[in-house]
């Protein structure tokens, strides 16, 4: 739901803020007020096309922000704020939640929560696929049955993509597994430390002499040899030395363990050295199998685990492809099974969406007819592929003109009019409550010239027409009509007057009284005659009966009669413009 609407510098409007609320409201006031600047500034806001010309004079650039509430459970939910900057010069620049954005991405929210009925490029129901929803929605046409036959067929097709190309291609791949993993299996990989180990082994081997040489030489430092003492026996001397010696004891209990020690690193160091001989040879097959285990990583995998890994993985798809003919022919079978399913679907879908196409255009002709559409067609075709996936709206507007296609209805009143037929015909459809439904609909519907060409009880018509669009949306109408907008649940004023010597428009939300003075104004342009305010009474009265009988619960109050010579408020609608914070 829109809930702030702020323009400044465009057109006529110097600076301009609006708060709204749900239901129905009605924009009103002289010609050339400034009314139709709010809906072209809406449209900029959803990302329609800027124009420079737009740009107040004397002002670098327009600027037109929104504050949206968004659904949410138990109440409101999130708010989201978007701004669209149009200067005088140059490319015009566009705001999410204050964070910079590319317009597309203005009209791609945007979409989803308003729409404008009028002359206007930002009208979803002039889209094939808005049009397909409407119909679907309301004949209360499941369309699951054929998006599952869709979503299993494009499953069977995607496993026989992934068995292989042609056949040429999937015996270059068998071959090249074949190869590879022959060359793992000749490698005998089992351990994944392999590597580690064989680095430690040529360690050893590539310095066997110096390691036996050192080892030696620590065992004769330690034994000793003819003619010099060993470290053993040196610490035998030291123990008799201390031997007998109450307070030297401990020490020399001490000094028996390190000769013990010693003796055993000594026998050790003796047995490795023994041990330690030079293997040419081995070296050699140690260091080639390390060369074969670097190729391998270098082939298959950046680890010994992960050129294992790679070998299960070959074998796995090796075997897919040699069983390739048994899984295509199940497949095949599959797909074909699939394919007659999604045709029964598709057919079963078409029959049911050209069945319903005459009972939507009779139920949207109804509503014309009620509009001032009198012997206005409508036809909803639909095309002749399976599905009937091609859908759209004509409309011959009236008797004799020949029947076009929605998108080229020349007549700004007759195109709001006739889209607001088909949101009333589908929401009294069949599919009204559960149902498939089409996707969801923008929150607020903006018609601009929906009560051009009518009056008398063709626009009271109209004006109940919108008060129970507006049970399901937010609606906002531009109108001329006291009739209409005595339907409103609220009235904004857009009245235009001079300061310093410049045009400046303002808006007033009007309260009761208010309301009384405007529709006078717009009834009989003598806001101050009593008889025009008796009307306005009047009108206010009829129609907010007609909403309590139509609409359980409250419906929108008409003044008290006392309040009939008031003056309207002129109270702002927002006070203050920082409310929303420009994002310049």
């Amino acid at each position: 739901m829109l809930a702030e609407l702020r323009v400044r510098d465009l057109g006529v409007i110097a600076d301009l803020s609006i708060r709204l609320g749900p239901g129905l409201t009605a924009l009103t006031g002289e010609t050339g007020a400034g009314k139709t600047l709010v809906v072209e500034a809406l449209e900029l806001l959803v990302g329609g096309r800027a124009e420079p010309l737009l740009v107040r004079p004397g002002s670098a650039e327009a600027l037109v922000e929104g504050r949206f509430v968004l659904p949410g459970d138990g109440g409101d939910g999130p708010e989201l704020v978007m701004a669209r900057s149009i200067p005088a010069s140059g490319r015009s620049r566009a705001w999410l939640d204050s964070r910079m954005a590319p317009v597309g991405a203005l009209a791609e929210a945007g979409g989803a929560l308003v729409d404008l009925h009028g002359q206007h490029s930002h009208q979803s129901l002039l889209g094939q696929a808005a049009q397909r929803g409407v119909l679907d929605s309301f004949g209360q046409i499941d369309r699951g049955r054929r998006d599952s036959a869709r979503q299993s067929l494009q499953a069977l097709e995607r496993a026989l993509a992934a068995l292989g190309g042609d056949a040429r291609a999937r015996a270059r791949e068998s071959d090249l597994l074949r190869f590879q993993l022959a060359e793992l299996a000749d490698a005998a990989l089992t351990d994944p430390e392999e590597d580690d180990h064989l680095a430690r082994l040529e360690e050893v081997l590539a310095g066997a002499a110096a390691h036996r040489a050192a080892a030696l030489e620590a065992h004769a430092t330690i034994t000793g040899g003819a003619d010099l003492p060993g470290a053993v026996d040196a610490v035998g001397s030291a123990v008799a030395a201390l031997e007998g010696r109450a307070p030297l004891a401990e020490l020399a209990s001490r000094l028996r363990g390190i000769g013990a020690d010693l003796a055993d690193v000594a026998t050790d160091v003796r047995q490795i050295a023994e041990s330690i001989a030079e293997d040419p040879e081995r070296l050699a097959a140690v260091r080639q199998r390390r060369q074969l285990l670097r190729e391998l990583r270098r082939k298959y995998g950046e680890t010994l685990a992960d050129v294992i890994a790679f070998a299960g993985a070959a074998a796995t798809r090796l075997s897919e492809l040699e069983s390739h003919e048994d899984q295509v022919a199940a497949l095949e079978a599959q797909r074909v099974e699939a394919g007659r399913a999604l045709a029964d679907a598709e057919t079963a879908l078409g029959a049911a969406r050209r069945a319903t196409a005459p009972r939507l255009a009779r139920a949207v002709e109804a509503h014309l007819a009620d509009l001032a559409m009198v012997g206005a067609r409508f036809e909803v075709r639909v095309g002749e592929d399976r599905a009937g996936e091609e859908v759209t709206f004509w409309l011959g507007a009236n008797p004799g003109e020949a029947v076009l296609p929605l998108a080229k209805v020349a007549s700004g009143g007759e195109l709001a009019r006739t889209m607001l037929a088909v949101r009333l015909a589908n929401r009294a459809g069949p599919s009204a409550g559960p149902g498939p439904g089409p996707a969801p609909v923008p929150m607020t519907l903006v018609f601009d010239e929906v009560d051009a060409g009518v009056g008398g009880e063709a626009a009271l018509a109209v004006g109940r027409a919108l008060a129970a669009l507006a049970g399901d949306y937010q609606v906002l109408v531009v109108t001329h009509l006291p009739q209409v907008a005595a339907f409103a649940d609220q009235q904004v004023a857009v009245r235009k007057y001079e300061e310093a010597g410049r045009t400046v428009a303002q808006a007033t939300l009007l309260d009761g009284a208010g309301r009384v003075v405007e529709l006078s104004r717009m009834l009989s342009g003598q806001p101050a005659s009593a008889t025009a305010r008796h009307h306005a009474q009047e009108l206010l009265t009829t129609a907010a009966g007609e909403r309590a009988r139509a609409t359980p619960g409250p419906a929108c109050e008409p003044p008290e009669e006392g309040q009939i010579g008031a003056e309207p408020s002129t109270a702002p609608v927002l006070e203050g413009h920082d409310a929303l914070r420009s994002p310049t």
